[in-house]
């Protein structure tokens, strides 16, 4: 009778853990936990904008968000395990070194100013780097890759006064990528 209740013990935690590991809830706390990944980037994003008259980090030519988020590491933070979506599939980081040869999970709008309060800066990984129109895919609306940081639950975007909002994988509004303005992706998974 002991060993049935312990079979029956260990086949609830085992069936608990692996549906609550895919269940919306743990997705609606990676998504929280990206919030907080997002935050702490936008402090260094500020301070760098402060010694840069007002515009966000921009690197000539860059194809990927790596290589221009990397220029935050390590005079504006050493704190690297922000830049790796808690939702992604991608690899930690080293602490405080350069990252532009590695995988980040996040996009970045370059070529933003400061005082843009109302313009994207930030986001989880996108479907591609186009201007979005409301009802576009923003992110994965199956769970496949590309822009499935928190498979098919949406994302988060940060915008440039810091304010974060969680958008579905169809956007409700406007994402327009004005002249001037690039939007990377990270390196492809």
């Amino acid at each position: 009778m002991i060993e049935l209740l312990v079979t029956l013990a260990i086949i609830l935690v085992l069936t608990t853990m692996f549906f609550g590991f895919n269940s919306a809830s743990h997705q609606r706390q990676q998504l929280k936990l990206c919030r907080q990944n997002l935050q702490t980037i936008f402090v260094s994003l500020e301070i760098y904008s402060g010694d840069s008259s007002g515009k966000f980090p921009v690197v000539a030519a860059a194809r990927t968000s790596e290589t221009v988020l990397a220029l935050l590491v390590p005079r504006y933070t050493v704190d690297t395990s922000v830049f790796i979506c808690p939702g992604g599939k991608d690899s930690p980081l080293p602490a405080g070194e350069d990252f532009a040869g590695k995988k980040i999970s996040y996009a970045y709008y370059m070529g933003r100013f400061a005082n843009h309060p109302a313009a994207a800066l930030m986001s989880d990984r996108q479907v591609d780097v186009q201007s979005k129109a409301p009802g576009d895919s923003l992110f994965s609306t199956a769970g496949q890759p590309p822009g499935n940081n928190h498979s098919k639950f949406g994302g988060n975007l940060l915008f440039c006064d810091g304010h974060l909002e969680s958008f579905p994988s169809l956007t409700p509004a406007a994402l327009p990528v004005d002249s001037g303005i690039v939007l990377l992706n990270p390196r492809p998974r």
